[in-house]
């Protein structure tokens, strides 16, 4: 079975070699029809700290790194310094 990956934004890089990375999904509401968004964080590995907040990036589900932390960084685009 293949390892899930999902999109998001880096929200946090406040911990070593850690990143908190939001994932936004949109979906239809069942009853009302209407397309609503979630968002969830998540805690994933990032070994050589080089993504800040706002850097767009995959990350992939790996085993258990510590007690949050179950992904990890495959690649990234650093956000644009105006």
């Amino acid at each position: 079975m293949p390892k899930r990956t999902l999109q998001g934004v880096v929200v946090s890089d406040k911990t070593a070699k850690t990143v908190v990375v939001r994932v936004d999904r949109r979906f239809t509401h069942p009853i009302y029809k209407k397309t609503i968004r979630r968002s969830k964080n998540y805690h994933a590995h990032d070994e050589n700290n080089e993504f800040k907040p706002g850097d767009m990036v995959w990350i992939e589900e790996s085993k258990p790194i510590s007690k949050l932390k179950s992904w990890i960084v495959i690649r990234g685009e650093h956000k644009k310094s105006a």
